[in-house]
């Protein structure tokens, strides 16, 4: 069974924030909400739109002048974008924070969804990104290490629906930005710990079943759902072999009874077999 590792891994933490943006994801998903706040305060949501079009745009200029990549710079300018569409149309600055609302909800049941299914979404992303197979979904403890990382990811979702949410009701549009920021990366940097914890958890269980540790076979049994689960070819492979010696001593049994009959009657073993094996006329 292979886990996917290598030596040269890069640490799980590095790698998992370098998947979320990194440090430069962190500045270009609060730059926008973080100038379109106090603009909107001092002088209303037509120039904030603009101001955090013009922080998105800057981002992406930056972006290109540095030759780093865009992708993100791109994707927080739409959603910026997107966001000032619907305040502009709507006429109202609350609605600048509609859209993540919604996919706040939307991420969060997805989530919960995916554990429910027992295809918890952490895993399946984090072992796609890498290029590993479907195996630690066969080890107990692997999934569940994944179903509570993505439960984590479920709590950050819901709590940032249900406090902005409210905030969205009462038209608090000033606090709804800090509660966009407030809830943004520090949240995900608790839920990231979490996914580092759940990685090198569920890669510890795949070891341990690939090594064959008897020290961890309680933890790490492979699911008795799966066609694939060592542990009933084991048991498999031990009913053959166990077949296969009460057949041999019934073979030997039946050879020694049929010995002892042809020497009370006076004739030799071997020739008693000798008899019964030539064929009938």
């Amino acid at each position: 069974m292979t886990t996917g590792n290598s030596d040269d891994d890069k640490p799980t933490s590095a790698t998992l924030l370098d998947q979320m943006g990194g440090w430069r994801g962190l500045v270009q998903s609060t730059l926008p909400v973080g100038v379109f706040v106090p603009v909107n305060a001092i002088f209303g949501m037509s120039p904030a739109i603009g101001a955090a079009l013009g922080a998105a745009l800057a981002i992406l200029i930056w972006c290109l002048f540095k030759r780093q990549s865009v992708q993100p710079a791109i994707s927080g300018f739409l959603g910026v974008a997107l966001c000032g569409f619907i305040a502009y149309r709507s006429g109202e600055a609350r609605d600048y924070y509609l859209f993540g609302l919604y996919t706040s909800l939307i991420y969060g049941a997805v989530l919960a969804l995916s554990v429910l299914v027992r295809f918890p979404l952490v895993g399946v992303i984090w072992n796609l990104l890498n290029g590993r197979d479907g195996t630690w979904r066969r080890v107990p403890a692997a999934r569940r290490a994944y179903d509570i990382a993505t439960m984590v990811w479920v709590a950050v979702f819901a709590a940032r629906y249900l406090v902005q949410s409210g905030l969205y009701d009462d038209d608090r549009v000033g606090w709804l930005g800090v509660a966009r920021i407030a809830m943004g990366y520090p949240l995900a940097a608790v839920a990231l710990v979490v996914c580092i914890w759940a990685v090198r958890r569920a890669d510890r269980a795949l070891a341990a079943v690939a090594d064959d540790n008897p020290e961890a076979s309680d933890e790490v049994a492979t699911d008795p759902a799966s066609p694939s689960d060592p542990v009933r070819v084991n048991d498999a492979v031990r009913l053959n072999d166990a077949v296969r010696v009460n057949d041999a001593v019934g073979v030997n049994d039946a050879v020694g009874v049929s010995d002892t009959a042809a020497a009370d009657s006076g004739e030799s073993p071997a020739a008693s077999r000798h008899g019964r094996d030539e064929p009938r006329g």
